[in-house]
C-alpha cells in the first residue's frame, strides 16, 4: 500500500508543493500601475528643451582643456547623452523629427550615432555611403542640431570592405571570410597595423566630414554640432580580436611578422643581439600560434593578445619578448592613429577625437593602450551589469544583484581608467532586465561618474525609439534600452542636476603614477586585476573600489618615474555604520554586503537611491521617508539657477522597480520564468517629504508625460505621496 502512495500521490504532492512555493515566488503586484507610454512632446512640467542651448555649435567646436571639454569660446559642457545605432540613424524625417523632440523633452544634450555606416554601404566600395540613407541622417543630425543636441560619430565597428575594394588590398578574400557573427568579414584587429585596411577607414571617414550637409548648408568637418569622431569601436591592437584575426589571416600575419622583425633588427641590430636579450626561450614562446621562428625569415610573430602579454610571471623565460612585443604593438598603433587623425585634421574638422573605446586587459598593456588614447584625444570606455548574457530578454538564470551594494561597483568601476588631464566619457553603459534594481544605474552614472567623478560625458546604450517603451525588452536593442521608464524616465532630474552643476566634482582621494618608458621593463607601480565577462567588466586593484564613492579617482602619466600612494580610506569610511561619505560633503553611501543605499544632498538636488528601509533621511530642511524596501526619489529645482532653497517650484521624481505584464521569476529570483508582455507594470512609490517649517503649497500628480492631471492637494509642511492612489512617477510642487 505505502508502495502504491508513493508512486501516486507523492509525486502530486511534490508537483502541487512546487506550485506553491512558485505562487508565493510571484509577488503580490495588483496595486502595480501599468506605464501609459505616450509619445506626447506639448509643454510639460517635466519638459527640458527650453534647457537646451540651441542650435547646437553655437559656442564654436567642442575642445578638451585639462580634464574637461569646453567649447571654443570658453563655455564648458558636460555631454548626457544616448546612443542611437546600426540602420536607426537613417529613420524617415517624421521620425527624426519626432525622436528629436522626444530627446529634447528629456534633457539628452547629445546623441553617439554608432556602427551606422556598415548598413549604409549598398554600392561597390566601402569608402561611400548610400546616398538616400546619407540624405536621411544629414536631416536628423540637422532636426538635432537645431534643438541644440550635439552628436557624435562611432561610425566604425569593424570596417566591412565591398568587392570594388578588392585591388587594393593585400588580401580581400582573407578579410571578408574571417570572424563570424556580425563581424563576420570585417578589418577588425587586422586594421590596427594593416596600412591597406587603414587607408580604406581613413577614406570613409573623410568623405563623410567632406560631405555637405543640404539641411545646414556646412560640411560635417565644419559643423561644430559635431562634437567628437571615433577612430573605431571597440577594437584596439592589444585585444584578442587582434590575434584572432591574425591567425585567420596568413597573408596579413606575414606582413605583421615583418613589421616586428623589422623592428627587432632596428633595436638589436643583429640576430645574435636579438638572442643574448631574448635567450632560447623568447624564441618559439607560444608554439601553437607560431613555429620556427627565426629573425632571418622575418617571422617572428608579435603575439597582440594582452591575455598572453600579462602573464610574465608564468613565462619569466620569455620575459624580454613579452616587453618588446608590448612596446612594438603600442608604437605600431600610435602609428595608424596618427595617420588617421591627420587625415581627419586635413578636412577642417576642429572637434574632439577619441581613438577608441576598449581597455586592453590589465597591466603594462592596458597602461600602453591608455596612454595610446591619451596622446591622441579623450578617454572613453565602455561597461554594462546584471542581466543574464545576449540581447534578447529570455527565461533563464540571471544576476541580479544591485550596485549599491558595494560601492565603486559595476559601472563605476570603470573610473578607475579616467586620467587627470583628460575629459572621460562613458559612451556605452546599461544595468540589464531582468535584473530588478536597474532603476539605481542611471543615478549611480549622474551622481558618481558625472558628478563626484567629474566625468564629462555619458551615452546610455541605447535610444531606440522616439518614446518611452511600453514594455521592458525595446523592439530594436533588447535589453539595451534606456527609453524605459527606469532610464529615461529619471532623465529629467538628472539631466537638470547634470546642467545646473548640482554634485561637486570632488578633489582627488586617489593618484595612481604610471611613467610609460617604464612599462618597456613591466614597471607598474602598484598591482591589479581586471576581469571580464563578455561585456560586463570588473576592477581590482591596490586601491579599494570603494574609494570611488570617497572622492575622485585618476591616473596621471609622469614625466619621471613617481611612486603611487596606497588609499587609506579611514577619512571616509565608517566601518561601524557601514558607511562611505564624499569628500565634498554632499553624498553618502550605505551598505552592508547584501543591500545598499546612497543619499544625496546638494542645493539644487536632494534624495534618495536603493534600499532605504522606511527609514528617515534628513538634509538640511528637507527629511524624506520612503516605505518601499527599494526606490528611487529625488526632490529638485525646476528653476536653472536657483536652489532649493531660492526656488518654489519642484519636481518629485518616485521610480522603484518594473516588468512586464506576466513577468515570473523563481524564488530566488535568480531566474526568469516568463518574460510576459505589454504594458509594463510599475510598482507604486510610497514616500513622505517632510520641508521646513511655515512652507506649504499644492501638490499636482503628473501624468507619465510630465503634464498636470486634475489631481492636486495642498499640503503643509508635510507632502504624502501615494503611489497606490496616485499611480504616478512624478509630482510637481508649488510653494505658496
Amino acid at each position: 500500500m505505502y508502495s502504491f502512495y508513493k508512486k501516486i500521490y507523492l509525486p502530486a504532492f511534490l508537483l502541487l508543493a512546487f506550485c506553491c512555493a512558485q505562487l508565493k515566488a510571484q509577488e503580490n503586484t495588483s496595486n502595480w500601475f501599468p506605464f501609459q507610454a505616450k509619445e506626447d512632446f506639448s509643454p510639460s512640467v517635466i519638459d527640458m528643451s527650453s534647457w537646451l542651448d540651441a542650435p547646437a555649435g553655437k559656442h564654436g567646436f567642442v575642445k578638451q582643456k585639462g580634464g574637461s571639454f569646453v567649447f571654443e569660446d570658453g563655455t564648458p559642457i558636460k555631454f548626457w547623452g544616448v546612443n542611437i545605432a546600426s540602420v536607426w540613424p537613417f529613420v524617415e524625417n517624421g521620425e527624426a523629427i519626432r525622436w528629436a523632440q522626444y530627446l529634447a523633452k528629456y534633457g539628452v544634450n547629445s546623441v553617439r550615432f554608432h556602427k551606422f555606416t556598415d548598413p549604409a554601404l549598398t554600392g561597390n566600395t566601402s569608402t561611400v555611403l548610400d546616398e538616400k540613407m546619407f540624405k536621411n541622417f544629414d536631416f536628423f543630425s540637422s532636426e538635432l542640431k537645431k534643438r541644440g543636441i550635439y552628436y557624435g560619430w562611432s561610425h566604425i565597428y569593424g570596417h566591412k570592405p565591398m568587392p570594388g575594394d578588392k585591388n587594393r588590398l593585400l588580401a580581400y578574400d582573407e578579410v571578408v571570410n574571417a570572424g563570424e557573427g556580425h563581424l563576420k568579414g570585417s578589418t577588425i584587429g587586422l586594421v590596427n597595423f594593416a596600412p591597406d585596411l587603414q587607408d580604406l577607414s581613413i577614406e570613409l571617414t573623410v568623405n563623410m566630414l567632406n560631405h555637405q550637409n543640404p539641411y545646414t548648408g556646412l560640411k560635417y568637418a565644419n559643423d561644430p554640432a559635431l562634437s567628437f569622431v571615433e577612430l573605431q569601436n571597440e577594437d584596439n591592437i592589444f585585444f584578442p580580436t587582434a590575434l584572432d584575426w591574425v591567425q585567420a589571416s596568413p597573408t596579413y600575419k606575414k606582413l605583421f611578422c615583418k613589421q616586428f622583425s623589422d623592428w627587432l633588427t632596428k633595436k638589436y641590430k643583429t640576430k645574435e643581439g636579438l638572442l643574448a636579450a631574448w635567450g632560447e626561450g623568447g624564441f618559439n614562446a607560444w608554439p601553437d600560434l607560431q613555429k620556427d621562428e627565426d629573425l632571418d625569415k622575418e617571422n617572428i610573430l608579435p603575439v597582440a593578445h594582452f591575455g598572453y602579454l600579462n602573464n610574465v610571471e608564468k613565462m619569466p623565460w620569455a620575459k624580454q619578448r613579452i616587453y618588446d612585443t608590448g612596446l612594438f604593438l603600442y608604437e605600431t598603433q600610435n602609428k595608424f592613429y596618427s595617420k588617421y587623425i591627420d587625415s581627419i585634421r586635413k578636412t577642417g574638422y576642429r572637434g574632439t577625437i577619441v581613438t577608441s573605446c576598449w581597455q586592453a586587459g590589465q597591466g603594462f598593456t592596458h597602461y600602453y593602450n591608455l596612454h595610446s588614447d591619451y596622446k591622441f584625444g579623450f578617454i572613453d570606455r565602455h561597461n554594462y551589469f546584471g542581466g543574464r548574457g545576449g540581447h534578447a530578454l529570455a527565461p533563464g538564470k540571471f544576476d541580479n544583484k544591485s550596485m549599491l551594494n558595494s560601492p565603486g561597483s559595476g559601472l563605476l568601476s570603470t573610473g578607475l581608467q579616467a586620467v587627470n588631464d583628460r575629459p572621460f566619457a562613458l559612451s556605452e553603459w546599461m544595468a540589464m532586465q531582468p535584473t530588478e534594481w536597474t532603476a539605481e544605474s542611471a543615478p549611480i552614472v549622474a551622481v558618481y561618474g558625472m558628478g563626484l567623478q567629474g566625468w564629462d560625458a555619458s551615452y546610455v546604450y541605447a535610444s531606440n525609439q522616439a518614446k518611452v517603451t511600453s514594455t521592458v525588452q525595446a523592439p530594436r536593442h533588447g535589453v539595451y534600452n534606456s527609453d524605459s521608464p527606469l532610464q529615461i524616465g529619471l532623465y529629467p532630474a538628472l539631466a537638470r542636476m547634470i546642467y545646473r552643476g548640482d554634485i561637486k566634482e570632488a578633489p582627488p582621494v586617489s593618484v595612481r603614477n604610471v611613467y610609460v618608458p617604464g612599462l618597456a621593463n613591466g614597471k607598474l607601480g602598484f598591482s591589479e586585476k581586471v576581469t571580464q565577462n563578455k561585456d560586463v567588466k570588473s576592477f581590482d586593484r591596490d586601491i579599494p573600489l570603494a574609494v570611488l564613492a570617497a572622492g575622485k579617482v585618476v591616473v596621471t602619466f609622469t614625466k619621471k618615474p613617481t611612486e603611487t600612494k596606497r588609499v587609506d580610506l579611514s577619512p571616509y569610511q565608517n566601518k561601524e555604520t557601514q558607511t562611505i561619505a564624499s569628500n565634498t560633503g554632499q553624498l553618502k553611501w550605505q551598505y552592508d554586503g547584501s543591500k545598499g543605499l546612497f543619499t544625496v544632498n546638494t542645493p539644487g538636488t536632494k534624495g534618495i537611491v536603493g534600499f532605504a528601509g522606511m527609514n528617515p533621511y534628513k538634509f538640511g530642511d528637507v527629511t524624506i521617508k520612503v516605505d518601499n524596501p527599494f526606490a528611487v526619489v529625488l526632490l529638485t529645482s525646476l528653476d536653472k539657477k536657483k536652489s532649493i532653497v531660492q526656488s518654489n517650484h519642484f519636481l518629485i521624481t518616485t521610480v522603484a522597480r518594473a516588468r512586464n505584464t506576466g513577468m515570473k521569476y523563481n524564488t530566488s529570483k535568480t531566474e526568469l520564468l516568463e518574460v510576459g508582455e505589454s504594458p509594463i507594470l510599475m510598482e507604486p512609490v510610497i514616500a513622505e517629504l517632510l520641508l521646513k517649517k511655515g512652507e506649504k503649497g499644492r501638490v499636482y500628480v503628473l501624468d507619465h508625460a510630465g503634464r498636470r492631471t486634475e489631481i492636486s492637494f495642498p499640503f503643509n509642511k508635510n507632502i504624502s505621496l501615494d503611489g497606490d492612489k496616485y499611480k504616478t512617477l512624478y509630482y510637481e510642487v508649488v510653494l505658496q
